[in-house]
């Protein structure tokens, strides 16, 4: 097989997509989970070491727990339903986009999520799985992604960015380099503007060798992750995947192809923000760990 090119972040700068920034980005603003306009965005990171056991069988209940502290934690609403309905309303028809196939986001996060959004009063028959083809957003008014936090290794990193990636009709489009162009998918007509929430299911991550399941670079996080800018979830998902690499191999271990998706899409496609000093993590429960640098 031809040796695929391992493109630098000068790269990118240099490139085309690096080309077409400009000032009109400058100063964009991020929604918080309550609509108002801030300058930082909230990313929420809630871990229980009990969310999973020692054979990485889920803790359905534990993982109720953790998604109503995310959901308060994450809009500032006393009660889950009250958070649940900040981000959606019941006339809404919902679409929930797991991850799919190879390392898949797991069921009972998906379920989770389902059962919860029907206690805050949204009628099951609203709610679809969304994942798949460009006729899967088009049903829907409101998209909640649930990614898998995991490495891949035809985009560097395959969590927030690459979640909507079958939604294109041509995912192989965006694969090695050009990965950078992600995020153009979610500002396509049927999908911009959708996304209410993303939550991170990092329970069980992949650091390398995604999608496929390779269990030496497997590791119990047992957390979600959540927030309303992908692209700070994304680059805090990028950091605790790094730092891990890092951990193992007690030296940098770059990701390649690297990840041109997560910067690209925050100055080309403006979809939020990368800057590490715009984003505030706020943590809860199990600190071991954290990866956060």
């Amino acid at each position: 097989m031809p040796q695929r090119k391992s493109l630098t972040r000068r790269d990118f700068i240099r490139g085309t997509l690096g080309a077409t920034v400009g000032t009109s980005l400058i100063g964009t603003k991020w929604l918080t989970a309550g609509g108002k306009a801030t300058g930082s965005s909230l990313v929420t990171i809630v871990r229980d070491k009990g969310a999973m056991d020692a054979s990485n069988n889920v803790n359905t209940k534990v993982l109720k727990t953790m998604l109503d502290q995310t959901l308060t934690k994450l809009t500032g609403k006393k009660t889950t339903k009250d958070a649940w309905l900040t981000l959606v309303k019941p006339e809404d028809t919902i679409g929930l986009v797991p991850t799919p196939h190879l390392n898949p986001t797991h069921q009972e996060v998906v379920d989770v999520v389902k059962s919860s959004l029907i206690d805050a009063g949204i009628p099951e028959n609203k709610i679809l799985n969304a994942q798949g083809g460009p006729d899967k957003p088009k049903a829907c008014t409101a998209l909640i992604g649930l990614p898998a936090l995991k490495a891949h290794w035809l985009t560097g990193i395959g969590t927030v960015m690459k979640i909507y990636i079958l939604y294109s009709g041509k995912p192989s489009n965006y694969h090695d380099q050009n990965n950078s162009k992600l995020g153009e998918i979610w500002n396509l007509p049927f999908v911009k503007g959708k996304t209410r929430l993303v939550l991170v299911d990092a329970l069980h991550p992949l650091c390398d060798k995604g999608p496929q399941v390779n269990p030496r670079y497997k590791w119990a996080y047992n957390g979600l992750i959540a927030g309303t800018d992908p692209v700070a979830l994304d680059t805090v998902c990028l950091r605790i995947i790094t730092e891990k690499r890092k951990e193992l191999r007690g030296e940098p271990w770059p990701l390649s192809p690297p990840p041109l998706c997560v910067e690209a899409a925050d100055k080309v496609y403006g979809l939020g923000t990368s800057n590490w000093d715009k984003i505030k993590v706020e943590i809860s429960g199990w600190k071991e760990g954290l990866l956060l640098g």
